[in-house]
């Protein structure tokens, strides 16, 4: 083979490579720039959220829109939670499955982000013992991305409470327990699964929960065994210690 003709094959050679190299830095810098879109919409998506949140009271003059008016941008909306000194505070939705708002926001338009959505089986009134709530997990800690924050004991043991606003009351939120879980566990996944009493899951978050408050259980299952029942809500979202693994927080909803 001639060296002209070898020259030529190494110069095809580079040029293949130095092709491909440039496709792989183009679609590399494209994929950084559609991921910071993805997450610059969620900012925008929350910011635009933040005005629809509901005040407090209907009697209160000030503050945000009322609960109807919110309903009226969606009648999907079930309440809207706040858990304090994290990211989270946005309206919670229900759809007709588990899909319906995994990439859809509060207004009906498409979202990678999706919305914070309460699982399709559980009573939209909040008058199940045990309600479950799904949120993507978002860099910046949007979305349900702070649930990360109580994996962290100190951040746990002086942040544990919230606010579950209702169409007619607004409830506290007091935070008991943090797990990292399968995405196959039952006893969190299965809502039905607690339906008469919620003992099973107090035993089950004792013994598994990366951290567990023991005095707030025992106390509110002391007010439980006087006649007020014990509600516990879930939030739920993915997290990075093995594949399928979820990131739970468990709060009593006192209303």
């Amino acid at each position: 083979m001639s060296k002209f003709l070898l020259r030529g094959l190494n110069g095809l050679v580079s040029l293949a490579v130095g092709l491909c190299l440039a496709v792989c830095g183009a679609y590399a810098a494209y994929a950084l720039w559609d991921n910071q879109q993805i997450y610059s919409a969620a900012e925008d998506v929350q910011a635009a959220m933040q005005e629809l949140k509901p005040r407090v009271s209907e009697d209160d003059e000030e503050g945000g829109p009322s609960f109807a008016e919110l309903l009226a941008v969606n009648p999907d909306v079930r309440a809207w939670i706040t858990v304090d000194n994290t990211h989270i505070d946005y309206p919670v939705l229900q759809g007709t499955d588990n899909l319906t708002y995994v990439n859809t926001d509060v207004y009906g338009e498409f979202a990678l982000a999706g919305s914070i959505f309460m699982d399709s089986r559980n009573d939209p009134g909040f008058a199940d013992l045990y309600t479950l709530l799904y949120g993507h997990h978002m860099e910046g800690g949007r979305m349900f991305g702070d649930l990360d924050l109580f994996k962290e004991k100190k951040f746990f043991d002086e942040n544990r409470t919230g606010t579950l606003m209702l169409p007619d009351r607004v409830c506290k939120l007091e935070i008991f327990a943090c797990l990292v879980v399968s995405a196959s566990e039952e006893r969190i996944f299965q809502p039905a699964e607690w339906a008469q009493d919620i003992d099973g899951l107090m035993d089950y978050a004792r013994e598994d929960a990366l951290h567990y408050d023991e005095a707030l259980v025992a106390r509110v299952q002391a007010a439980e065994a006087e006649g007020t029942p014990a509600k516990v809500l879930a939030l739920s979202t993915c997290s990075a210690e093995y594949t399928d693994a979820r990131t739970i927080v468990l709060a009593f909803i006192n209303e």
